[in-house]
């Protein structure tokens, strides 16, 4: 197991210093919620946790779309979903910006070596795992498909789902799926993707490198070893309590990603659902702290950037509300941890708002690397002061109808402030104050009280949605 990161002293370096590494881990589906470091109860997260604890955890960090595709798109790029175009798990970014220098290109570029393992572009889960899935074959220079025991299990039908109708994989990959399964954590596909990042490590120890490690869980099927699941009793999981009222507080689309079959569980399965769902994200957790152990045994922790981020956030009943695409903060916020042994504020959290299309901006800066004009802006000076002033807010959007009717909900996130648009606010308009309702219960936008505030989070809207196109 890791055994935590050492730290450098002094501030960010420049251009003119040794090259930095970098270290690119992604989680799939992953809430805040379930992870020590953010505060939460039951998560048993130690290896995150640790990052966390050596570099800044960004506690209000939001992706740009809360769906695999268009987020991953969006922060490989740097440029929002407006200007990928891409608005579903279907299509490429390449046929909207085919000439587009994606973050890792900015690394190959400069001479690194630029490796992926596992689900960094997107892949459709389970279906695809041990493929190259929507992959990005300009962005790297050696690609690793690994393929687990998870998907023997899935093979040989051993995943219970909520829907056991559909067929082949798609019968887990959309909707509540999990399973206990037996073997060694190695064995798994998380497990294999740790075990070869940490070849790669060993292999490229002696020159500059961008490795990314894209690990499955826990995204569903909830899936991992047995022991996993013995650390959450179903009956340890408190089910949200959620207001009678709350779809006539809030407009109809903000509700739109609710599945019925999933609205039918009953309060039992609930409990396995949730049980699962921390079980596989304490397994991919250790998979990090493998790669994380790795990384010090091998001395390459005092030269690399070690960033942690899921592609989105996740509901886990909230609102009765599950998995992603809503617009309220489960859904919309992610874990964001970065982590450069010269960064003066390394074990602060900080409280500013950022978004994931400054990823690129961030580690091309940290690296002294040239890169392209994106959508972001890089975090360096929160990284070397998380207090520092910063008047940047997050914009998160949706789609919503059908192929032919299709219309959008925008979102706009202060540090204080949600504002969420549907459809240009012909299908509704929410305004939420979380220093007041941090449970999202009430909609204050025609408060007469808030109107002030209204009418500038509208204007900030518009701001950022006038620079998306």
């Amino acid at each position: 197991m890791a055994s935590g990161l050492l730290l450098g002293g002094g501030g960010i370096a420049t251009a003119a210093d040794e090259k930095m590494n970098v270290l690119l881990i992604v989680s799939d589906d992953l809430t805040n919620n379930a992870l020590g470091c953010y505060g939460s109860r039951l998560g048993r997260t130690p290896h995150i946790d640790r990052l966390a604890s050596r570099g800044v955890r960004f506690d209000r960090a939001y992706c740009q779309f809360p769906l695999c595709n268009p987020s991953r798109a969006s922060f490989m790029t740097g440029l929002r979903p407006d200007h990928t175009r891409v608005h579903d798990n279907a299509v490429h970014f390449r046929k909207n910006i085919p000439d587009v220098q994606t973050l890792p290109q900015t690394f190959r570029k400069a001479g690194y070596f630029v490796a992926r393992v596992g689900k960094i572009y997107h892949y459709g889960v389970p279906g695809q795992i041990g493929t190259d899935g929507l992959d990005d074959p300009p962005s790297w220079e050696k690609v690793i498909n690994p393929r687990g025991r998870d998907k023997d299990d899935e093979d040989n039908n051993l995943i219970f789902t909520l829907n056991p109708k559909l067929k082949g994989s798609a019968r887990y990959g959309g909707i509540l799926s999990w399973h206990a399964s037996d073997g060694s954590d190695e064995e798994q596909t998380d497990g294999k993707i740790a075990t070869e990042i940490i070849r790669l490590l060993e292999a490229n120890k002696d020159r500059p490198f961008f490795l990314a490690c894209g690990f499955f869980r826990p995204h569903t099927p909830y899936v991992a070893p047995k022991k996993y699941f013995t650390l959450f009793p179903p009956d340890k999981f408190t089910l949200p309590v959620i207001p009678p009222d709350l779809r006539m507080v809030h407009p109809a689309p903000a509700f739109a990603s609710a599945q019925k079959i999933q609205d039918a569980m009953t309060d039992a399965q609930r409990r396995e659902a949730l049980q699962a769902y921390f079980a596989a994200t304490t397994f991919m957790d250790a998979q990090a702290g493998r790669v994380l152990e790795a990384l010090e045994r091998l001395q390459l922790h005092k030269k690399t950037i070690v960033v942690f981020l899921s592609d989105h956030g996740y509901h886990l009943g909230e609102h009765g509300l599950w998995q992603k695409m809503s617009l309220f903060e489960n859904s919309a916020r992610v874990p964001l941890i970065i982590y450069d042994p010269r960064a003066k504020g390394n074990g602060q959290a900080c409280p500013r708002t950022v978004e994931l299309t400054d990823l690129h901006a961030t580690l091309a800066d940290l690296a002294g690397l040239p890169a392209p004009k994106t959508d972001g802006r890089s975090l360096r000076p929160l990284l070397d002061n998380p207090a520092a002033a910063w008047d940047r807010p997050a914009l998160t959007q949706v789609t919503r109808g059908t192929k032919d009717q299709q219309f959008f909900g925008y979102s706009i996130r202060t540090e204080r402030y949600r504002y969420t648009e549907w459809d240009r606010g012909q299908r509704g308009m929410q305004l939420l104050d979380y220093e007041k309702d941090p449970a999202e219960s009430k909609n204050f936008a025609k408060d007469p009280a808030y109107a002030d505030i209204l009418r500038q989070m509208q204007q900030l809207l518009r701001q950022q949605q006038e620079a998306s196109r």
